[in-house]
């Protein structure tokens, strides 16, 4: 089990320039790094990856930002430009060491609405249409996807694990798999803990935030469950830290923080990585 952080935290866009964080995130002990892309186009992956090697660090997880114009069951401009931007990271993807591009891939964040049982079936089939294109593409490059349930206030779409699984199950390609988020599962699942389990080998990906949004372990959620799943099911991917502030306005008005969870974007980093290994039993 490796330990990262998302770059959100501290900066957007990331871009080439962003990887003076490198040296900072490693000091702080995370073993890997998440990348939140906006647009492909923003870094050069080669000087991004000479980075991460020379920190002695790992790009684990590319997370995507379904912004405004990405949406597989959107108009048909929105699909195209999901398709477009999921392929251009992915294609890049190898050069950064096959990181496992994560995140709501199927829907632009923060639309949700009741949505009559026909048409939810019909933007269900066009997810599936896209998914399997893009599962397909990954694939044959050797890059994973997860995708990840919101909680109800970003999505109306895949709030919880079993309906990820549908959708895994229903695009049938081998590269897709779940990413579970423990801020959306304190909303969305009975027991976040059983989910995990049911998750089982399918669990791709596993963001760890507090019941606020804020530092894992300083909140409501139970902590021992949640690690005691994950040992249960021997889960050996990457535990990544969450996290947002109103500095980063982008995202904080995509994640609806309207003020500081904790004392620093630092503390959250520091804080959060030296509970998860203890809990972790590290």
């Amino acid at each position: 089990m490796r330990f990262g952080i998302n770059t959100f935290l501290f900066t957007s866009p990331f871009t080439t320039e962003s990887i003076s964080l490198f040296p900072q995130f490693k000091k702080w002990g995370f073993d890997t790094v998440e990348i939140a892309l906006e647009d492909a186009s923003h870094i050069d992956p080669v000087i991004v990856k000479k980075a991460l090697d020379d920190n002695g660090l790992v790009c684990g997880s590319i997370c995507a930002a379904m912004g405004g114009g990405r949406d597989f069951r959107g108009t048909e401009e929105a699909q195209k430009g999901a398709m477009d931007y999921l392929k251009g990271i992915v294609d890049i993807s190898p050069v950064l060491g096959h990181p496992t591009l994560i995140g709501p891939l199927y829907s632009e964040v923060g639309r949700s609405g009741l949505t009559p049982p026909d048409e939810y079936k019909r933007q269900w089939e066009m997810v599936v249409k896209h998914l399997r294109t893009l599962a397909a593409h990954a694939g044959s490059l050797g890059v994973k996807l997860a995708i990840e349930p919101l909680n109800r206030f970003e999505t109306d779409f895949i709030n919880t694990c079993d309906q990820a699984l549908q959708m895994i199950h229903d695009v049938n390609e081998a590269a897709l798999f779940v990413h579970l988020d423990t801020f959306h599962m304190n909303i969305e699942e009975k027991s976040s803990a059983k989910a995990i389990i049911k998750a089982g080998d399918k669990l791709g990906h596993f963001h760890a935030s507090g019941s606020d949004r804020g530092t894992p372990g300083n909140g409501q959620i139970n902590w021992t469950t949640i690690f005691d799943a994950l040992q249960q099911i021997n889960y050996k991917g990457d535990v990544v830290i969450e996290s947002f502030t109103p500095a980063i306005e982008i995202i904080a008005r995509a994640a609806c923080i309207w003020r500081d969870l904790e004392p620093s974007r630092e503390s959250i980093a520091v804080d959060g990585v030296k509970f998860l290994k203890k809990i972790a039993g590290r």
